[in-house]
């Protein structure tokens, strides 16, 4: 999961004001129908399903890494087995980053090593490895309004803390230490970086994450630290003597990849070229197993639709669930999506995203044309008895991925889910099948599985067009 803005604003927005139009209308038998699949998937296991084969079957799945096809063909063959109507893939292009080893430790004053992990795009280090002198900031301002004297020829520590919160809005603070530190640094003359890992736990696991160079400014080798490691650094760090580190990082660029974002889609009874769309992202890192992140987001996707798909009847629109490619690098399969589908974005009436874990939705949000809030409303209604409440007050672009297909103009109502125990786990080798609570899991489906069908039988749209939501940031 790559949110390094919208988790971190959590602003209130005014609802984005599109020309009048007809109010859209949720007919009495869809929310009746709604209420019972809501209750269906309170009970169901697809998701489950999904969720632990792929994290068993495939496990690690870092973007351009053999992994990555695996993966793509496993999806392909299991929308193919569940039914979906058309199954489909379509070219995603990114900059190919490898892994393939690290090592740090204190040189001195008191030797020892240091559980660390590289950061995405990161160079590596040069043959033998890096060492110097640490100067430690304990927040990015702070590296801001460093005087670049102090920091030219040494390896910068930053250790910002992030703190556990349900809506995990504290991650803006982990994030932006992470894919803005090493530039800054580097443009201020140090020779690496480190940073307290963008995490809320105490284990001794690094969490790994992107970062990313200014046009003009050399990378320098960056990592994260474990939790434990960074007490340690900045206990010695609080000392009167020099700190010196020493790492060793084994990773960079190896020209491009194409992979794919993997798509199905069950056809509507009445209106089949136009669709909801939901799903989550197909990459992890290659830390874990990527079961929160985000294996279980596809999964919920995929119990949803396969439940509107299993009614008697098919709702009007189509329901199109997508596995993107290489979210975590950069959005790269959500770009290309919403670049290649621009044009006829309004046949997207809504889109809803899962990639944050797979614990229980709390609060639903909005960005959607005036005309269609009293249909959200209706949709918010059924949502209640799962524990979900709705602010009409704040906006929502859908979700990670598809941040990117709403700011072309899709409509977009974002479903929360409670990150208190997320960022324990995000982007560490603790991201495993054993963090999925299957109660949990099924509360997400059962939402999922609401706006879906509520959306794709709606009379009316929700204002989905070209460039209709530009100036909504929709934060998430």
């Amino acid at each position: 999961m790559r949110r390094s803005l919208p988790l971190a604003l959590l602003l209130l927005a005014s609802p984005l004001a599109i020309a009048a139009g007809k109010p859209t209308v949720i007919p009495d038998a869809a929310l009746a129908t709604a209420a019972q699949l809501r209750e269906a998937a309170l009970k169901d296991e697809v998701a489950l399903a999904f969720t632990r084969d792929l994290t068993t079957e495939i496990g690690p799945r870092l973007a351009g890494s053999d992994n990555d096809l695996k993966a793509r063909e496993w999806t392909i063959a299991r929308f193919k087995a569940l039914g979906f109507d058309k199954v489909w893939s379509e070219p995603v292009t990114y900059p190919k980053w490898v892994r393939r080893g690290e090592h740090g430790q204190v040189l001195a004053p008191f030797p020892q090593p240091l559980s660390l992990t590289a950061l995405g795009h990161s160079p590596g280090t040069p043959a033998g490895g890096l060492s110097g002198e640490v100067v430690g900031f304990d927040t990015l301002d702070a590296l801001k309004n460093a005087d670049p004297a102090k920091v030219r020829g040494k390896i910068v520590y930053v250790g910002a803390r992030m703190h556990a919160k349900q809506s995990g809005q504290d991650y803006g603070i982990g994030s932006s230490v992470r894919s803005i530190g090493p530039s800054l640094a580097s443009s201020k003359g140090a020779l690496g970086f480190l940073l307290r890992s963008a995490g809320t736990d105490a284990n001794r696991l690094p969490h790994t994450g992107v970062t990313r160079f200014a046009e003009g400014v050399t990378p320098i080798p960056a990592a994260a630290l474990a939790a434990p490691d960074a007490d340690q650094v900045e206990r010695i760090l609080a000392g009167s003597q020099v700190l010196r580190i020493a790492f060793t990082l084994d990773c960079g660029f190896e020209g491009e990849y194409t992979g794919a974002n993997v798509i199905g889609e069950f056809t509507g009874s009445k209106r089949p070229a136009e669709y909801f769309i939901m799903g989550g992202h197909l990459d992890s890192w290659d830390l874990g197993t990527g079961a929160i992140d985000d294996a279980a987001g596809i999964g919920i996707a995929v119990g949803a639709a396969k439940l509107i798909a299993n009614l008697p009847q098919r709702p009007a629109r189509s329901i199109r669930v997508i596995a993107f490619a290489n979210e975590e690098s950069g959005l790269y399969g959500a770009r290309a999506y919403a670049s290649a589908h621009a044009k006829d974005i309004a046949k997207a009436v809504l889109g809803s995203e899962s990639d944050l874990g797979a614990d229980r939705i709390y609060l639903a949000t909005a960005s959607v044309k005036p005309e269609a809030r009293d249909a959200v409303a209706q949709i918010a209604k059924v949502l209640e008895p799962l524990g979900i409440a709705y602010d009409a007050k704040r906006s929502g672009s859908g979700g990670s991925d598809l941040s990117a297909v709403h700011a072309v103009g899709m409509a977009g109502l974002s479903l929360h889910q409670d990150a208190t125990r997320y960022f324990d786990w995000h982007h560490t080798a603790n991201d495993t099948f054993d963090k999925i609570d299957p109660e949990q899991l099924r509360q997400n489906v059962a939402a999922y599985a609401v706006v879906a069908y509520l959306a794709a039988q709606a009379q009316g749209d929700f204002g989905s067009r070209p460039g209709a939501f530009a100036d909504d940031k929709g934060w998430d």
